[in-house]
Parts: structure tokens; sequence; C-alpha cells
């Protein structure tokens, strides 16, 4: 047996394997390391591609539709939570009163569900303040703060729509703080399944507060400041680009797709204090401002029945959210009231 002519033979057939094994140098969809390539995204988040894994399959049973909770690794090795980290389970943080509730109580006006309250849904940050009143709708999930303090949640992450009452006891200024949440069927790719199996839907926040004497002190508007901190899906990274602080999609698609399996999903991490009356948010970009129309919400009783405090005669509120009210999911509002 002639052994360096066969071990000649094992390691051109050796070297045949490995070439026919490695990527071509037109194969971009794969980086050194098996990762996502993210060659063509230049902004500041984390870039993640594909499905989620569910953690929390329902956050909601009773909803129309499934508000699950998944987790999902970035290509800098980093876990993130989605749609959001939020905190629905944690019985801690109130869940704010009912204007109107499919699962819970459907009043027909303002001043029945304010007369329906007893005091005890006043949440104290201040004991010499004042009581001020907020009426909400959120399309789909929010969580409220008043200078760091926790004052209400939403009672349905995801559908059916519905609105809400909070109150709290405060002194001025104070600085309101939201965390809204457009939630999302398909955990990662920032979609629905609706007529389509990868539907980006739509988010949008309205809310108008008043004091002791039921006067107008503030409503959503373009001087509120808006940052997003979850986008998805992304069809191409290249639509993506950044001005200062502001985080624009405005160029990508929000087309509907029987498969966005591997679209992409952009997170930024959320600041732990910013709930709180001491954040800087000056940097922040401005809230972009919605109509009803389009925002959807003039077939829906959980607004149309309280238009005397959202579309107020004279104090009008304005959907806000971010940029991109479509492909933004996770959007953290602020207001200070002087």
């Amino acid at each position: 047996m002639d052994i360096s002519k066969n071990f000649s033979v094992l390691v051109l057939v050796l070297g045949l394997v490995l070439a026919g094994t490695s990527c071509s140098e037109d194969d971009t969809a794969m980086t050194d390391n098996g990762g996502t390539d993210t060659s063509s995204y230049s902004g500041t988040g984390s870039v993640t591609q594909g499905a989620a894994t569910t953690t929390v399959t329902n956050l909601f049973s009773d909803g129309q539709r499934v508000a699950g909770l998944g987790t999902i690794t970035s290509t800098d090795d980093t876990e993130w939570t989605v749609p959001a980290d939020v905190n629905f389970t944690d019985n801690s943080f109130p869940f704010a009163s009912d204007l109107y509730n499919s699962y819970g109580t459907k009043y027909n006006s303002t001043s029945e569900a304010l007369a329906a309250l007893d005091g005890s849904d006043i949440i104290e940050i201040d004991a010499n303040g004042e009581v001020i009143t907020g009426f909400i709708f959120a399309d789909n999930y929010f969580e409220l703060f008043v200078n760091g303090t926790p004052v209400g949640k939403d009672a349905v992450p995801f559908t059916d729509f519905n609105s809400h009452v909070v109150r709290f006891r405060v002194e001025r200024p104070f600085t309101i703080a939201m965390k809204l949440v457009d939630w999302e069927e398909n955990l990662g790719l920032g979609s629905e399944d609706q007529a389509t199996p990868y539907h980006p839907g739509d988010g949008g926040m309205v809310a108008m507060f008043q004091d002791a004497q039921a006067a107008t002190i503030a409503i959503t508007d373009a001087s509120w400041t808006a940052q997003t901190y979850y986008t998805a899906p992304i069809q191409d990274l290249t639509c993506l680009t950044e001005d200062g602080t502001s985080r624009l999609s405005g160029s990508c698609s929000s087309a509907d797709a029987t498969d966005g399996s591997g679209f992409y999903g952009i997170h930024w991490d959320l600041p732990s204090d910013w709930m709180n009356e001491s954040f800087d948010d000056s940097g922040w970009p401005a809230a972009t401002t919605y109509s009803n129309d389009e925002i959807g919400v003039n077939n829906k009783e959980s607004y149309t029945k309280f238009t005397d405090v959202f579309d107020h005669a004279t104090s009008d509120a304005q959907f806000i959210w971010s940029t991109n009210v479509v492909l933004d999911n996770e959007v953290i509002v602020r207001y200070t009231v002087d």
C-alpha cells in the first residue's frame, strides 16, 4: 500500500469538502460567526432577525387577539423582551379605572364614569396636592407614571379597544411619562395575523388632563416628547436613518407580507429612570400628531362616547406617537405640567 499516495488523495478530498461548504463572496445572508448580517445598518440600535421565543402565551385570555410576550437575542448578544417589558401582571402597579371596557364596565358618558368612582382610585403622590383627572385612549397599551409613581396601566393589553380614566393627587409642576406599546401576534416581527399572516399594526394614544375645577391643564399634542425603543418589521435595514436623537423609519416598507419570518427588529436600551421627573428628555424629538382618521377611531365606542374630553370643543387633544405610528412598537412619551 502506497501510504503517501493515499494521504494525498485524502487531503484533496477534504479540501474539496471544505471549499463546498464555505460561503461565497456573494453570500451576504450570514456573518462570519453565523449570525445575521447587519453590515447595511449604521444606526445605534441592536438588530434582531426572525421570530422571538414565546415566554408568555397570553397575558389576557379574554381578549380578541393573543397578547403574548417573548424574548429574542440581537446580534450583539443582548436579550430583548418583545413587544415590551410591561407591568401587566405586577399587582403593585394599579389598573386604570374604566371609561369603556368590553371586559369590565362600559360607561355611556364621561360623567357616568366619574360618578362611579369612590375615591379609592386616587393615587397619592403629594399629600397636599390637588386631584388631577386624566382620560386616556391607547392603541394598544399604556403604562402611566407621574413623577416616577405608577398611576395606572391599561386593563386590556391588545384588543378589544378600550379607554380609561385615572386620578392622582399631586403638586405642580409634575411630569407625565407613559410607556406606549403597539402589540404584536408575531413576536419579534412587529406584526399581526390578519388578512395576511404578517400585517404591521398601528399605534396611537390620546389623553386629556383636568384639574380639580375641571379646567383642562394638559392635552396630547406636539408639545410632548416621544422616543422610539423598538421598531419592526423592517424588511431592509438600509431604509433606517437617524437624525440626532430621531430614529427614523419613514422610508421603510409597511406592506403586508405572506412570509415575514426573516424580517428584522431594531431595539434600543430603555433608560432605567425614564419615568422620573428628573429625567432629561430635552434632546428627544417632539411627538408626532395624527388625526382620528389616521388612527381609525371614529367607529370605536370606547372613543366616540367620550368626545367631550378627547375632542373637547376648545382643548382638542390629538393622537400622538413617534414619527412612525405603524412600525414603531414601543414608544415613551413625556410632558411636564407647569
